[in-house]
């Protein structure tokens, strides 16, 4: 899928959250924290990592392309 981000970066547990893959965003860093998410195919631990345009998420077989 798809994301178009509107400032210079999102924090990940959000994106995580807007996109539907979490509820929350307190589920988006327990995610994060226990090493189920993936920045440009790296483990991310940062639940605040800044994710910037053109970077790719995954997380649970879903696949997140940043614009």
């Amino acid at each position: 899928m798809e994301f178009e981000i509107n400032g210079e970066f999102i924090e990940l547990c959000n994106l995580l959250k807007l996109v539907g893959i979490v509820q929350s965003g307190g589920q988006g860093k327990m995610m994060v924290a226990d090493g189920m998410v993936k920045v440009d195919g790296k483990v991310e631990l940062r639940k605040t990592a800044k994710i910037r345009k053109g970077q790719v998420v995954e997380c649970l077989d879903n696949k997140i392309i940043v614009l």
